[in-house]
């Protein structure tokens, strides 16, 4: 199973956690530009419990649409004010954000690869790091498994 695939496997794992709860997801997305949503409007049922996404590739649209305060935006601080903005701004119950460096070169300091991934969920926000091999493709594609994975583990019910 490759990463597109086991993506699609959280995604449709999510939403039945989350139409089963009654949550509305929504997903703040930087260098993953809308992968994370592909995945979770591509869900069964989606419409019921997917809100949407906002693409805020920019660090100007973080500031001014997600409430993002100014400043570096390769930071678990940045990711964590995505999640929370997108959340308020979708009326979700719960959001997961991604910001970070794709590559090839490096930005802010931080080499190619680095990812930060948050989850906010009933007001409470956790954020994690992540450096990821390969190039700019396959920093999306992990990416977008690391953040669906975080996503998992806030909606769906341990076993």
């Amino acid at each position: 199973m490759d990463l597109s695939e086991k993506s699609a496997e959280i995604a449709k794992l999510v939403g039945t956690s989350a139409r089963a709860a009654g949550l509305r997801v929504a997903v703040a997305e930087s260098l993953t530009s809308g992968a994370i949503a592909g995945q979770l409007g591509a869900a069964p049922e989606a419409s019921s419990w997917f809100a949407g996404g906002v693409v805020a590739y920019a660090a100007d649209v973080k500031f001014k649409l997600l409430n993002v305060d100014p400043g570096p935006v390769v930071t678990g601080r940045c990711a964590v004010q995505m999640a929370r903005g997108v959340a308020e701004l979708l009326g979700a119950d719960v959001a997961v954000a991604v910001t970070g460096v794709g590559g090839p070169d490096p930005d802010e300091d931080h080499p190619a690869g680095t990812v930060y991934t948050a989850v906010y969920h009933l007001a409470e926000a956790q954020a994690s790091h992540d450096i990821f091999d390969g190039g700019p493709a396959q920093v999306v594609e992990q990416a977008t498994l690391a953040a669906l994975q975080m996503l998992r583990e806030a909606v769906v019910p341990p076993s």
